[in-house]
This record gives structure tokens, sequence and C-alpha cells, in this order.
């Protein structure tokens, strides 16, 4: 054996002893293009990942979970009739009501579960498949992928083709966070459609500072911060980006932001399958755990999340999606109803949207009908519809998701008197602009994260949402839209009527107007405008600007008047970065800034992370951050002057931003919409025509 290493060794290591070496230049220059490809796999393999990840700051590991384990073949039978009871037709349910005895019932139920017709119709086909397979403990996607390799997907074009189902799930907006195609719904500030022609650079949640998280995703992915709360023991709770993204790792998945990734089998096997596909999902499982490598997100990984797999439904996709609908507090929101056995969530007592999805508050949810019904997926891509106004990826930008595909563009034909003229308005007026007739009650509209307040059954600092409500005429703004978005999440359209003449960037969405006599606390604004930040020259160029790059963008489409939640923040800005429309956000440390309600310190915490202290250097800055500045409307690109360096030039100040964020609404829809004289009436009707 030690001669046969001794001779391959030799061999390769003296190539001129190979096959047409000496006699073939084609040989030679074969052999030389092997070698070198060889050695770039190598590199790419061993060399790129471990060199990334210390550049970055990404982690990797093999990952563990609690509640991870193999079930004998008794448990199995026992989980298995448990859950073919539970999950039986709802005649047989009914055929139990009438039984005194409780034990004789649920004896019954097992006993009818085990009969093959109803096994078939309870939808948990999986306990026959693992039961034959021999399957007695989940692995994660390891285990999904023994059998769901490939999948058969109908793509747009009606064409029928293999796809590989890892592959598919990792290339998804669930999965990445980010797109670098030309699917966004995006003008920046300097006109330019995003990603639409040059160089595409990846943009979307994972990089995009928020008002309404307070973080990037890198910063804010996973913490775990101390709770001293007034009543009760002292505590550990849970924050963080990760708690709704499918990647189970310690951060989200930057190297997919770079021209060459890298496969990682850990990352591979830590994506959550379960969350979306499983009927029985605890969502106590869902908290911040710390093991040797990091912080990360636990999952539910039992055997009894993983037998009741099936199409995603209405339920599994509120566990991450009701956050932002309803929100956190929403009385209706079951998995905030289930905070975790250790670390529990933390609660964030303001909601996005305000348009929550369930049978109490949308008629659509009322009926029955499931998210997938409307966004009817293609293999793994959800379509979140051709129109948008903040900056997110979308991966079937080509499908279409609008009221019209099923309720025509007559909708109106019960009442004779006036479905002539409720049809008319369809033309000018969208669907929701009547038929959302309230948010829920913790809708935030203005927060202020520079000036945390303790919440003293929580036990943390929090931001501070210093305007809530779930009246439309304070949350609420109508205006004309097409379909396409700023930068910074406004809603661009224009009045058909007098085109070229509206411009909410200069009036309407600078400033907040609803209450009458109402001061924003603490804000060193005039008269609520959002403007007044800005000096002379800046507000200058922002006219041109608008008026150059934005107005002909308005103009685009057809354009109707549309709800859309208006919401503005305060928080930290890299002042050497700032322009017409704004400054560079800055992220906040969770940990720091829930514990000791320092929201300064927190964000020279946040600065300090690898990868945020790379997008000031160089090689990020030619690689995204010139073309994103200038999508943000800082036309002379990013100036990459370290916050935290002696020698930096700018300041670190607290503002507001220049103009409301306009949020689309599409939710919440009641099935009586607003009256006409909410509208139409002599005073402080529900619209603004004269804005308008």
């Amino acid at each position: 054996m030690l001669k046969v290493i001794k001779f391959v060794f030799g061999t390769l290591l003296r190539p001129w002893r190979w096959p047409g070496w000496r006699h073939f230049w084609w040989a030679k220059t074969i052999y030389l293009l092997l070698i070198v490809f060889l050695i770039l796999k190598a590199i790419h393999a061993f060399v790129y990942p471990p060199l990334f990840r210390w550049y970055t700051g990404d982690k990797t590991g093999k990952l563990t979970f609690p509640n991870q384990r193999k079930l004998t073949a008794p448990e199995f039978e026992r989980l298995a009739a448990d859950l073919q009871a539970k999950a039986s037709l709802p005649q047989l349910r009914a055929t139990l009501i009438s039984e005194s005895d409780s034990v004789y019932a649920r004896e019954k139920s097992r006993l009818m579960g085990k009969v093959e017709s109803i096994k078939q119709q309870a939808g948990y086909t999986h306990i026959d498949y693992f039961r034959k397979a021999g399957v007695r403990e989940y692995e994660g996607p390891k285990t999904c992928l023994k059998c769901h390799k490939t999948m058969q997907v109908v793509g747009t074009d009606g064409k029928v083709r293999k796809v590989k189902v890892l592959s598919d799930v990792m290339s998804s907006t669930h999965f990445l966070l980010f797109g670098m195609g030309s699917g966004f719904t995006t003008y920046g500030y300097n006109g330019k459609e995003v990603n639409k022609k040059g160089r595409p650079i990846p943009v979307g949640k994972i990089d995009r500072a928020c008002g309404i998280p307070g973080s990037f995703t890198w910063t804010g992915w996973a913490s775990l911060a101390k709770a001293l709360p007034e009543e009760g023991p002292s505590h550990y709770v849970s924050e963080g980006c990760g708690q709704c993204h499918i990647g189970g790792m310690y951060g989200p998945p930057s190297d997919y932001m770079m021209p060459i990734h890298f496969n990682d089998n850990n990352r591979n096997n830590s994506i959550d399958c379960l969350i979306c596909h499983s009927r029985e999902y605890d969502m106590n499982e869902k908290y911040v755990i710390k093991d040797n490598v990091g912080l990360r997100w636990n999952q539910d990984r039992s055997l009894k999340a993983a037998l009741t797999v099936g199409t995603p439904t209405a339920e599994a996709c509120l566990r991450c999606h009701q956050h932002n609908m309803g929100g956190d507090t929403y009385e209706h929101n079951e998995a905030a109803k289930h905070l975790g056995y250790e670390n529990p969530r933390l609660l964030h007592n303001w909601s996005k949207r305000g348009t929550a999805y369930s049978a109490y508050d949308d008629i659509h949810a009322k009926a029955g009908m499931q998210c997938l019904d409307c966004h009817k997926p293609v293999g793994h891509k959800i379509p979140r519809g051709s129109r948008g106004v903040d900056l997110v990826s979308n991966d079937l930008p080509g499908i279409e998701i609008s009221c019209e595909k099923c309720h025509s563009q007559a909708p109106h034909y019960k009442n004779k008197a006036t479905r002539a003229i409720l049809n008319g308005h369809s033309s000018r007026v969208a669907c929701q602009t009547c038929h959302i007739t309230k948010l829920t009650k913790n809708s935030v509209v203005l927060i202020d994260w520079t000036n945390p307040v303790f919440n003293a059954e929580e036990g943390v600092y929090l931001p501070n949402p210093i305007l809530r409500s779930g009246d439309v005429r304070l949350t609420v703004g109508y205006l004309w839209y097409q379909g396409n978005g700023t930068f910074l999440a406004n809603a661009l359209g224009d009045n058909p009527s007098n085109p070229g003449h509206y411009n909410p960037l200069m009036k309407a969405l600078t400033r907040y107007n609803r209450i009458d006599g109402y001061r924003i606390p603490g804000a060193s604004l005039v008269d609520n405008d959002f403007l007044t930040q800005l000096r002379p020259e800046l507000l200058e160029q922002r006219r041109r600007m608008i008026e150059q790059n934005i107005l002909p963008a308005q103009e685009l489409g057809n354009s109707k008047i549309q709800p859309f939640h208006l919401f503005n923040a305060q928080m930290y800005e890299d002042m050497n970065n700032q322009g017409p429309f704004g400054a560079m956000i800055l992220p906040f440390d969770y940990k720091t800034y829930f514990e000791t309600g320092d929201s300064r310190k927190s964000v020279d915490v946040a600065l300090a992370h690898p990868i945020v202290k790379r997008m000031y250097q160089y090689p990020f800055k030619v690689y995204m951050m010139d073309d994103f500045m200038k999508y943000f409307g800082i036309l002379e690109g990013w100036n990459a002057d370290y916050p935290l360096d002696n020698t930096y030039p700018g300041k670190i100040e607290p503002h507001w931003m220049r103009q409301m964020g306009t949020i689309a609404l599409n939710h919440g829809i009641s099935q009586k919409g607003f009256a006409c004289t909410v509208c139409h009436t002599p005073s402080k009707g529900l619209l603004n025509f004269r804005e308008l």
C-alpha cells in the first residue's frame, strides 16, 4: 500500500511523466487548465469560506436542537395514533359530542383514527411514509431531502420543469432576504429604476436599515437581553430578525450577496422547513439559544411537527407575518401566545401595517381563504404581486395579485341605485381605499428609537411609539399610486386629471398634520415639518431632483387613490452621508439597547460589527455602497469615513426621516366599505381632495 501511495504522489508531482505531456502541446494545455481548475475549486471549497467568515464575522457550526430526538417504535405508534385522532374528520368529531364519558370519547376517537378511509382524509400522509421508511427522528432538511430531492414546477410560462428542492428554497426571498435581479418596483431618487440597467447590487431586507426593526439583519439577527421586570424574576428575552426567516444559522446568508458564494452543509441543514409546512409546529420552540459558536434561533425539530407536514396554511404563514400585520399584541395573534419555553420572545407594542389577517378583521380570512389562494407559489417562490412601494425583493414580479383577478373591474352589482357610480369609481379609486375601514389599535405612525423608555412589564428599554392608532384618519395617507415606490418607500403616482402637478414629496408626505394642535414630542421641527431639518441648499437640491427624476416616474402607468400606512422614525444617522432625502440610518445593538437604554452606545456597539465596518471600506464601497447611495439620492456616492475612527470628520446625530414612509395596505378588508358621505362631505372628509 505504501508503494502505491508513493507511486501516485510521485506521478502527480512529476507532470512530465503524464501521458502526452512531452509530445503534445494540446495535452499539456489541457493538463494545465485542469490543474488551474482544481486549484480554484480547492480555494473555493477550503480557503474562501473561512476567509469570508473572518472578513465579515459570519459563523458556522453543526447545529443541535433541544427537542430533536429519536422515538422508539412504541412511542412512534402512540404519537401517530394521537395525531390521526386529532386530525379526524369534522363529522367524526361531531359523533363524540354526545359522549358523556370523556375517557370513552378519547378512546373512540383514537380507534376510529385507525380506520383507513378516515386516515386517508385526515391529511397526515407522512405518518405512513415515515413508518414504512423507518424514520423515527426528524433531522431537518436532511430528512426531507431523502424523498424530496427534486420537484416538478410549472413556471410562469406554463412549462413544467424539474428543479432541485434545496436550490429552489435557497434561491427564494424567504431564505435570501435580498434580490439582485430587476424585479423591483422601486425608483431611486436619482431617477433610475433599481437594478434595471447596469451592474445590479444586492438590495432588500438584508442590507436595509429601517425604523421599524431599528437595525440591520447582521446586527440584529439573534439577541439575548436580560430583562428586569417590576413583577417576577429576572430572565432573558429573545429578539431579532432571525425569528421570521427560515435560515437557522447565526446570521443571514451574507456570502450570497457576493459574486461568489459557497456551500455550507451546516447551513443547508439549518433551514426551518417545518415552520411553513407543519400543522403542529410549536412556536414555544422559537427562541434564541447560545451555543459554543454564538447566538441563533431554535426551531421545532420534533417528530410530531414533521409528521404533520403539508401545503402551507394561513395559520403557518401567520406564524411570522401576523407580527407585521396585526402585530404582536393583536389579540388574535396565535404565535404571540406561545413565546418560548426559554428566553421568551419580546413582544413589540406596535405594528407595522395594522391590517390583521384573521376571521375577526378580514372578510377573506373569515371565508376560510388561505394565503396561497392568492399568492400561488411556483415551487418555493411566492409571488407578492407586480406592485410594491417598499424595497423588498420579489421572486415572481411578473405574477399579478389584485382584487380584480377575482372581483373584476366592476365588482358592485347588488344595489341597482349605486352600482354604476361605484363601479365608475373603480377606475380612479382602489378597492382598499373604501374597504379598509380601520387598522389594529397598535398601528404605529411615529416611533422614537433615540429616546427609549423603560417598559416595567417587559423589564427592558424599548423605543417610544409616540403615536399609535387604529383610526385611519390618523394613520393612513390616501395617495395617487401607480404601482411603484421610491428607494425610501414613498408611493409613486400622479393625478390623471392634472398630470405633472402632484408632488407629495414636497407636500403631503413631509409633515404630520392629522391632529389639530399636535406637536411631535421632543422633535426640533417647525410645525411638524420634517423638511425643516434640511439646510437650504439641500432643500433646493431636493426640489430639483424631484422635478427631474421623480415627477416623470410618477406619471408612468395608471394611478389610483390608494391607502398607505404612514410611518416615520427618529434614528441616529451618519451625517457624513447626508443628502436631500435623508442620511444613512445607523443600526442599534439590541442587547445594549434593551438592557441599558443607552441608545447612542448601542449604535457604537452595532457599528463595531465586522460586516458593518467592512461597509465603510473600499471593496464594499465599489461593489455596492456607491450605487446604493446614488439610489438614496446622494449622487457623489458613499463616503467611507468610518464613524468609530478618531479621524471621522462627520457627526452622528438623531433625526426624523425627511419624509413619511408609505406602507402598502392590502389586508384587513371589510365586507362593507365606507359610505359615500365619509369622503363626499362639506368638511373634514376622509380624503384631502386639495392635496390629491
